[in-house]
């Protein structure tokens, strides 16, 4: 853990967060017009970092595109800490799965071995996401209390923003990586599971 980080991969960490902080300060995506609620592109760079190098350099990756977000981005630093956090059971359970089963991050070549974690991770960033937008992020953004954002937006609203974000993110990320072989520029070899 406290070995020091080549600096090829901060290089393709610091370009992978700089991806990020593009995608969100042109906003490529789609906003909800009723719920104001983004579906966008922003942390598919932070879960490549993940298959590419593994938690540690996804955690890197993912503060410091958050930290970008939140120095130039409108939505400042409640957007950057909402999307660090929607993010962070993804690839933490995709992480805690693949010590699970004794493989490391590069494990997941076939894309049957990312559904079961990406299902338990939609159910944790949903379980995370609910109190948090009732409790945390409506409120400051819109000023509403908790009790009116749960009347004005119903958990299923955000639960299903969450489930569709979380599929792009982890499934566009694995496209990138294993079909377009990006693989290839990570940190350890990657055999055919």
């Amino acid at each position: 853990m406290h070995t020091k980080i080549p600096v090829r991969v901060l290089g393709v960490a610091a370009g992978l967060a700089a991806i990020s902080a593009t995608t969100q300060l042109t906003h490529i995506g789609f906003q909800s017009p009723q719920f104001g609620m983004w579906i966008d592109i922003v942390a598919v760079s932070w879960l490549m970092a993940f298959f590419m190098f593994g938690f540690r350099i996804a955690a890197v990756v993912s503060l410091m595109g958050a930290l970008v977000i939140t120095l130039f981005a409108p939505e400042t630093w409640l957007g950057a800490s909402m999307k660090w956090m929607a993010t962070l059971p993804l690839w933490a359970t995709l992480s805690a799965w693949s010590l699970l089963h004794g493989r490391d991050h590069g494990g997941y070549q076939r894309f049957s071995q990312i559904v079961s974690p990406l299902l338990l991770g939609l159910a944790l960033r949903s379980a995370l996401m609910i109190p948090l937008n009732y409790y945390y992020a409506i409120p400051i953004w819109t000023g509403m209390s908790p009790s009116e954002a749960i009347t004005a937006i119903p958990w299923y609203i955000i639960a299903l923003f969450n489930t569709v974000q979380g599929c792009i993110d982890v499934i566009l990320a694995w496209i990138v990586v294993y079909k377009f072989k990006v693989y290839r520029f990570g940190s350890s070899p990657q055999t055919q599971q």
